[in-house]
């Protein structure tokens, strides 16, 4: 027994030695703290884009004061005549010479005459050049520029009232006053 003694004794010694001389173990790990549950992110807030910019405003076309300006009958000359008639001017004056007045400049001025059919192709042509003239003449009196002004003899080949079948002399000189007319074209940007 004192063997055995002996033996349990040398055994706890080295038990012993052994535990002393070895390094204490690592306490084990602390379980985590209860965590609390973590809260969603914050929603950012997402602003809405910003509107597209304004489309821009439409260009204007710019304003004209363009027009064109048909005298006829008696209204403007007497039957193979080429001296306006005062109805001729006054109706020039607020017709054309008003227009003009709302012209920021004035690009140009056009002045057609034209003749009814009666007379001869080379009388007619005159006959209309005269009466171009004589409506530039009175523009230009009233302070138009005359080299914004061309006049246009068109004699008797662009009508604008056939008569077909009025034999009587009086009757077709009547018919065809549509045709003995003067046309005032104006061109230029508006004020």
């Amino acid at each position: 027994m004192n063997k055995l003694k002996l033996a349990i004794g040398s055994s706890v010694l080295c038990l012993l030695a052994s535990c002393a001389a070895a390094p204490e173990p690592a306490p084990p790990p602390q379980p985590a703290p209860p965590s609390l549950p973590t809260p969603p992110p914050a929603q950012a807030q997402v602003a809405p884009p910003p509107p597209p910019p304004p489309a821009p405003a439409p260009v204007a076309a710019p304003k004209r004061c363009d027009a064109a300006v048909t005298f006829q009958n008696e209204e403007v000359f007497p039957f193979m005549l080429s001296s306006l008639t005062p109805a001729a001017k006054a109706r020039l004056d607020r017709d054309v010479i008003a227009r003009l007045a709302g012209c920021a400049s004035v690009e140009a001025v056009v002045i057609e005459g034209h003749t009814d059919r009666m007379g001869s192709h080379p009388y007619n042509q005159k006959l209309s050049e005269r009466r171009a003239e004589s409506v530039k003449a009175y523009l230009v009196s009233k302070g138009t520029d005359a080299d914004k002004i061309e006049t246009l003899g068109m004699g008797k080949t662009v009508p604008a009232k056939f008569c077909p079948g009025v034999q009587k002399r009086a009757e077709l000189i009547a018919c065809l006053a549509p045709n003995r007319r003067i046309i005032v074209s104006i061109k230029g940007p508006g004020r």
